[in-house]
């Protein structure tokens, strides 16, 4: 499945129709260049969820965990890590382990040590906004309900 988005704005209202769609376990692969929207796509879902607070990219905590209710939201950025191994020192399956929602952005410096995804969203931009390309590994058809 392909959706364009013309702004930032569409980006986040995307990543709010996340929310309405998305089981409260999946893991959500983000490919995309840096500045692609990654962020601003988990922030239009944190938003949609009822999250107020700051959205900010975990590039330099790893992850950024989001209570929301009785949900857990866990958003990781792999971007500076220098290899998979780094992702079990840090207790990565203990994550994957709860009912929780997981967005990893840069997910191919984890290979090996991250679950399969449910979704992987492609980020591609493009001269007049950004082109998502969206695999659904589900039985669900997720991307269908988008």
């Amino acid at each position: 499945m392909q959706v364009f988005l013309n702004n930032t704005e569409a980006t986040e209202q995307f990543g709010a129709s996340l929310h309405q769609v998305l089981p409260a376990k999946c893991v959500i692969y983000l490919q995309g260049d840096l500045g692609a929207g990654k962020t601003t796509l988990v922030r239009g879902f944190l938003r949609a969820a009822g999250y107020n607070g700051t959205v900010k990219s975990p590039t330099y905590n790893l992850v950024e965990e989001y209570k929301i209710d009785q949900q857990s939201v866990f958003h990781f950025d792999l971007y500076r890590i220098s290899s998979p191994e780094e992702l079990e020192w840090i207790g990565i399956n203990d994550y994957f382990a709860q009912q929780s929602i997981c967005f990893i952005e840069w997910p191919d410096l984890g290979l090996g040590f991250l679950p399969q995804p449910d979704i992987v969203i492609a980020i591609t931009q493009e001269e007049q906004g950004r082109l998502l390309v969206i695999t659904d590994n589900t039985e669900m058809s997720i991307a269908s309900a988008l």
